[in-house]
């Protein structure tokens, strides 16, 4: 989806050599396309990607975009939690009424309280709504892009673009990008061109962000492990980096979950590190684990700093997928070498 072959050489050869006495050359013109050595490369690259791509956009509709209202664990949960609210309501009314009982200024008194309390549960609800809704446009934003630029439709993909930066609208860092986009929107006619500059000039940045976020992230967690002096600071102390983490990536890309909009971005960044083997394009899993191995021959201690940070910077790259709102286009995805070499060269330099 993201790369195209280029269509292969091709060399000119006519048929035989003329003679010495000046005839023309007797053999038909012959046209032979000639093998090109990057050919295969380039088809796996694609299928990586394409490969890729289906797995981040099955993650997103398995998590965040999922529209199953009615099922045997939505009845449930919506039974059980009817059930509850209705237990706190009796529960609040048998207490306002034992206050006014009481005393009339206690009852008024807690009744202000039970009034103010309803407010901010409303506010809070209606962030969360908020916070699901931005965050499964942005899914879908992902999805209409990536299916806009296999079609190389015009139409489509500078309606989605004009989402794409309206996203935006209210940060700063990205004026300058928004402003270079609405300028090179009027001059494009192709919508795959225009997709690609989409990714380049508004997206690549936030990339850089997320990036050294997850560099920063896997840094702290492979730091802590191998100095923590209890097995329970490290299990505390990396879920969470790994909760920081997921909610800064989601932020920098446009994302505000609240607490139910988290827990849809978990079940769809749990599928896709599920779905890819917990494994992102171009890394290799021996690559991973010899670096840990080195690590720990080293110190059992700094073994498990440099598991941990690559986990935590494999957590990372599964969120980059799932919350980006591009398909990765231009380039490849990044892999754990890519956001977090230090834990590769370090384990060697050690060891050297």
């Amino acid at each position: 989806m993201a790369l195209e072959p280029k269509p292969r050489p091709r060399a000119f050869r006519i048929g035989a050599t003329a003679e010495t006495n000046g005839e023309k050359p007797a053999g038909p013109l012959v046209i032979e396309t000639l093998a090109d050595p990057y050919e295969a490369e380039a088809k796996a690259l694609m299928a990586t990607q394409e490969a890729g791509e289906a797995a981040v956009e099955t993650a997103q509709k398995q998590g965040i975009v999922a529209r199953s209202l009615l099922s045997w664990g939505g009845v449930f949960w919506a039974s059980a939690g009817g059930l509850v609210s209705l237990g706190f309501g009796l529960w609040l009314t048998r207490l306002i009424d034992d206050l006014f009982a009481w005393s009339p200024l206690f009852g008024l008194v807690g009744l202000i309280l039970a009034g103010i309390a309803g407010v901010a549960l409303f506010v809070l609800g209606l962030r969360e709504i908020v916070g699901i809704l931005r965050q499964r446009h942005i899914a879908e934003l992902h999805i209409g892009l990536a299916r806009a630029r296999e079609k190389d439709d015009f139409k489509e993909a500078r309606r989605l673009v004009g989402q794409l930066s309206s996203l935006y609208d209210m940060r700063s860092d990205t004026a300058r990008a928004r402003g270079q986009l609405r300028q090179l929107a009027h001059d494009i006619v192709d919508g795959r061109d225009l997709i690609d500059i989409a990714e380049r000039t508004l997206v690549e940045p936030l990339d850089l962000l997320v990036r050294h976020e997850i560099a920063a992230a896997a840094k702290r967690v492979s730091v802590v492990t191998a100095l923590a002096p209890r097995a329970i600071i490290d299990v505390v102390f990396v879920a969470a980096q790994a909760i920081r983490l997921i909610r800064r990536i989601a932020a920098i890309y446009g994302g505000r979950p609240g607490v139910l909009g988290f827990l849809k971005l978990l079940r769809s960044i749990g599928s896709h590190i599920a779905i890819t083997g917990g494994m992102a394009a171009g890394d290799s899993l021996l690559q991973q684990f010899v670096g840990h191995g080195i690590a720990a021959k080293l110190s059992a201690r700094l073994g498990e700093g440099v598991l941990n940070g690559l986990l935590t910077a494999r957590v990372g790259l599964s969120a980059m997928a799932v919350c980006r709102p591009l398909p990765f286009a231009t380039k490849r995805p990044p892999g754990v070498g890519d956001v977090a070499p230090f834990l590769f060269s370090k384990s060697s330099e050690n060891k050297g």
